[in-house]
């Protein structure tokens, strides 16, 4: 069963479909009464539709009637090639695959872009059909121009919605929480109960599956993607605090408790700053704090003796902590403050802070173009579709052929199946509406002063009820709503709705057979695909970041550490694109469930930053051969079970990796320091491995909270 809208949907539903039914009637009765201009009347009603129902414009009510104001010069210039274009059936389907790939690939670049277009493709399908009459483009832009307007102006004054709370907000709030837990940490009486749990549901609260459509900071600019590495940087940092929360306290360790009084304090600040929207200090002072945890935890010079497995395994979290804050507060940082240079901190894990704005968009349409990309296969299949149903609606000649396109445009899903099930309640609805749109017709004839009486309404029904109920009904009350406009702007027989249901049906199987034809499978191959590859990627990083933190790399081994880090984000990006459509898509009906690959993300992430911090933790000590050995084993097992995991083996991967091995006294203590801290990155790599390979019914279900080290569940810097 479907499951009901809830009352919030149904009003917010409700208020926008008053703002469109408004802004449509305000452009559409003076072009077609007052100026006696039916294309000027057509576009007028069609701009808000596109853009207020077509579209899903994300945002406050301020923030949608900005971004509908700068997609209207796109719009007209849409509405010029497509008056252009309409010559003939080859050039208008030709600039149709063009229009489609280019606007549904640029949707990658941000979240406002990607709102606006469906709406915008309307304007190219609607102008490119016959008959050719470049004369009326004055009209056709003049309505443009209405229906933005009008549009506009209901999305600040009609019922607007309120804004969702900001990605930014949620964060600070989210930092707060990590504030007060550190400061909980260090008094005598420890952790208040119930702590761990809160601090990980706050984490959780920050994935982006949890956010608004525009909250979400998916841009490709500096700003959204500095906004995204605090979040994730900020979602570790509380699945690692509640893991220090369920360790012993250890008042004695002065290092570790004057660490996180600073790293409270740090976040406190961090939180004012992104609810200020003014940036604070930077990070040398946590950095400096680091500095000083880490030659205190190893005592005076001349101490010799090992120190309690559970201090060290404390202090090590107790590090990972500070660098995650730090990473937080640098990130906010660049959020705010924009470009800007990163002294001392590792240049790969924020590598766009000096890029230039061009250059980053360039670098997230490029990642892109590959058909192991999701959008890439998205923006294809959907171009596809629409040229397709171009030509078949010129080749046939069909009246209001427009309603081929846009039928492809509204019913088109990811996978075969989905849009079969859209195609269905859709062609149900579209022959129940195009009967009540013919007895309509029929009884009212030429009386337009009916038509003009019943559009508000069926407007505001339509518009309010279609979203909520599904195709069937958008369908069914939107083929009422356009038959009742096309009547007053020229006359009608009752075969107009027949001309909408042959339309509907010739659109359904155009848009069926691009489904079956283009990645029927939608995003559910690629992500085990793109997961795999991530893996595999990863696997090298770690043998290279062990044998960094040895000093035990080859000739040449930096540079090629570093190639496996660009590699390994690259396909983060990949892995997390395909991950994002995957969980929007129904469930498999296959008898195997599906691995768990949010612990895919969670590890090839977890392995980045191990690979940015745990290198520079002490890179000149030079370490004893028991340890040297420990450190070349532990790598290539790390190695080993990663690449096993590539494949997601049925039975999944069990990865019991070699404890590191007891020092003699004359060891410098910090030796054993630094193998506790590749120990518990690796543990925790080992737990994500063993959640990713294990089968579950939701992906959504996993947590790294389990593992013995501090969790990292985060997403692509």
């Amino acid at each position: 069963m479907p499951k009901r809208p809830s009352l919030a949907e149904s009003v917010r539903a409700g208020r926008r479909a008053t703002r469109v039914t408004v802004a449509a009637a305000a452009g559409f009765y003076p072009a077609a009464y007052l100026l006696d201009q039916p294309v000027t009347a057509v576009y007028a009603l069609f701009t808000p539709i596109a853009f207020g129902m077509l579209s899903p414009v994300p945002g406050s009510g301020r923030r949608r009637a900005m971004t509908v104001l700068r997609a209207l010069p796109p719009a007209a210039v849409l509405a010029v090639v497509g008056t252009a274009l309409a010559v003939q059936t080859w050039s208008a389907v030709v600039g149709m695959l063009f229009v489609g790939f280019v606007l549904m690939f640029g949707s990658v670049c941000g979240p406002r872009l990607a709102g606006t277009v469906p709406g915008l493709q309307l304007f190219y399908i609607l102008a490119c059909f016959p008959p050719f009459a470049p004369e009326t483009l004055p009209q056709r832009l003049t309505g443009v121009a209405i229906g933005g307007v009008s549009l506009v102006l209901c999305e600040l004054v009609v019922l607007p919605d309120p804004p969702d709370p900001s990605y930014g907000d949620r964060i600070a709030d989210t930092l707060d929480l990590a504030a007060h837990a550190g400061r909980s940490l260090i008094h005598a009486e420890g952790p208040e109960p119930g702590l761990a749990g809160r601090l990980r549901e706050a984490g959780r609260g920050l994935r982006f599956s949890r956010q608004a459509a525009g909250a979400r900071p998916t841009g490709a600019g500096r700003t959204d993607r500095a906004l995204a590495q605090a979040g994730s940087a900020t979602r570790r940092l509380v699945d690692q605090l509640a893991a220090l929360t369920e360790m012993r306290t250890a008042h004695s360790d002065m290092a570790s408790q004057n660490l996180l009084h600073g790293t409270a304090a740090a976040c406190a600040e961090t939180a004012g700053a992104l609810r200020r929207s003014r940036p604070a200090a930077g990070p040398e002072l946590i950095e400096e704090m680091i500095d000083q945890f880490l030659a205190a935890r190893e005592g005076e010079p001349g101490r010799r003796g090992s120190r309690p497995r559970q201090v060290l395994l404390r202090q090590s979290t107790v590090l990972t902590i500070a660098v995650s804050a730090v990473t937080v507060r640098t990130a906010v940082a660049l959020a705010l403050e924009g470009r800007r240079p990163v002294y001392g901190l590792p240049r790969e894990q924020f590598w766009y802070a000096r890029m230039p704005t061009v250059r980053l968009f360039a670098i997230r349409l490029t990642g892109n173009l590959t058909r192991r990309s999701v959008v890439f296969q998205n923006a294809l299949r959907s171009a596809c579709g629409l040229a397709l149903a171009r030509l078949v609606a010129g080749s046939l000649d069909l009246s209001h052929g427009f309603w081929v396109l846009l039928t492809v445009l509204t019913l088109g899903r990811t996978t075969a199946g989905a849009t079969w099930s859209a195609v269905r309640a859709a062609v149900v609805g579209t022959l129940a509406g195009a009967l009540a749109a013919g007895l309509l017709l029929i009884g009212a004839g030429q009386a337009t002063d009916v038509y003009a009486y019943l559009l508000v309404p069926m407007m505001l029904v339509a518009f309010a009820v279609g979203p909520l109920e599904g195709p069937a009904w958008a369908q069914g009350l939107f083929t009422l709503v356009v038959s009742t406009a096309f009547a007053q702007v020229a006359p009608v027989t009752w075969r107009l709705a027949e001309m909408r249901v042959v339309d509907v049906l010739t659109g359904s199987a155009v848009g069926l057979l691009c489904g079956v034809v283009a990645w029927p499978f939608g995003a559910r191959a690629e992500t085990r695909r793109s997961m795999a590859a991530l893996l595999r990627s990863a696997a090298p990083v770690v043998r290279a970041t062990t044998a960094a933190v040895a000093g035990d790399g080859p000739a040449g081994g930096a540079e090629a550490a570093g190639r496996a880090v660009r590699l390994t984000l690259h396909r983060l990006r990949i892995a997390e694109g395909s991950y994002a459509q995957y969980r929007t898509e129904p469930a498999s009906p296959a008898r195997e469930p599906e691995a768990d690959y949010l612990a895919a993300l969670n590890c090839g992430s977890r392995v980045l930053v191990g690979a940015y911090w745990l290198p520079r933790t002490d890179p000149s000590l030079e370490l004893p051969p028991a340890a040297l050995h420990w450190a070349r084993h532990i790598g290539e097992e790390a190695e080993t079970a990663i690449v096993r995991a590539a494949d997601f083996p049925p039975g999944g991967v069990r990865v019991r990796l070699t404890p590191p091995p007891s020092l003699p006294s004359e060891v410098p203590p910090r030796v054993q320091s630094l193998l506790t801290d590749v120990e518990v990155w690796l543990d925790a790599l080992a737990a994500d491995l063993r959640t990713s390979t294990s089968t579950s019914s939701s992906s959504s279900s996993s947590s790294s909270s389990s593992s013995t080290g501090p969790s990292v569940v985060a997403r692509a810097p």
